[in-house]
């Protein structure tokens, strides 16, 4: 069997051997290394379900070239797994908390990092090499984040790298994109996309205007995430799982300023478990799973 990482690892899908894990909990070694690589995402596409009260304006960025933000992402992503009656193990990724200063520019939003924490002594040590690394993010003018980039800095090890394409992968995905109309307070969007990974998955993200003070808004976000196949295709040709339960779902409060590129502050939550079968033995693989990320200054 494998340590599956679905849905939010780093860039894609994780595996590593299930008889001995090692340092990184889904064993996903990074993209482009000693390079930047540029991850295009998903389309959204939007769906107005309330326009809300009046009055109704457009949701639209509206911050210009040169625009600075300095914001720290933290992010947190937990698997506990059993294989059949065996002892629960846990592959959790490590927490990290980046620091990073936003410029917006025509291509989109450019990111320099700090210095990354964390609470692994290992994974801690490692990432001191990581200051100074550049990441960014293309937007639509919905807002939606359309490519991820990251340029690590040149002596950045491979286990620090993974986890900060990790820790970003999970921020893009809990991004809200406007809906394309007029809306005001109350208002109601559904924002449906495929994240990918190792079993792509149908993501829908309910958002709620809850307030909003000229350009400052306070969205309140419902996440559910359903498998678009009941049987995963492992990796190098490694056979297939079948997915007899999955259950993701999660929420959060997020706010944003319209005049800056990223959310100002908010956490949203995600979790539940993975229930899988190997067609072949009747192996059983469960996995519990939670992922946190927040913004703040």
């Amino acid at each position: 069997m494998v340590v599956l990482a679905v849905g939010l690892t780093a860039f894609g899908s994780g595996c590593s051997d299930g008889g001995d894990a090692g340092g990184d909990a889904d064993g996903t070694e990074p993209l482009g290394i000693g390079n930047e690589v540029t991850v295009p995402i998903a389309a959204a596409a939007v769906t107005t379900v309330d326009p809300g009260e009046d009055p109704r304006s457009m949701l639209r960025p509206s911050y210009y070239n040169g625009t600075i933000q300095a914001v720290t992402l933290r992010t947190d992503h937990r698997i506990q797994q059993q294989i059949d009656s065996q002892q629960v193990r846990d592959f959790s990724s490590p927490s990290l908390t980046i620091p990073m200063t936003a410029t917006t520019d025509s291509g989109g939003v450019e990111l320099t990092l700090g210095s990354v924490t964390t609470p692994d002594p290992a994974l801690s040590e490692a990432l001191t090499a990581a200051d100074g690394t550049h990441a960014g993010f293309e937007m639509s003018e919905l807002g939606g984040i359309t490519a991820l980039r990251l340029a690590p800095a040149p002596d950045t090890s491979n286990s620090a790298r993974a986890a900060l394409e990790q820790a970003f992968y999970q921020a893009v995905y809990r991004s809200v994109t406007f809906p394309d109309e007029p809306v005001g307070v109350g208002a109601v969007w559904r924002v449906q996309q495929t994240v990918g990974g190792g079993v792509d998955l149908d993501q829908v993200t309910t958002a709620t205007l809850v307030d909003r003070d000229g350009g400052r808004l306070s969205i309140h976000l419902d996440v559910t995430q359903t498998p678009k196949s009941s049987i995963w295709d492992l990796p190098n040709e490694a056979g297939t799982l079948d997915i007899e339960d999955y259950a993701m779902q999660g929420n959060g409060d997020i706010t944003v300023d319209l005049g800056l590129p990223l959310p100002v502050a908010g956490s949203i939550s995600i979790g539940g478990h993975q229930f899988y079968r190997d067609p072949r033995t009747s192996t059983v693989l469960r996995q519990v799973i939670e992922t946190n990320v927040s913004w703040g200054g």
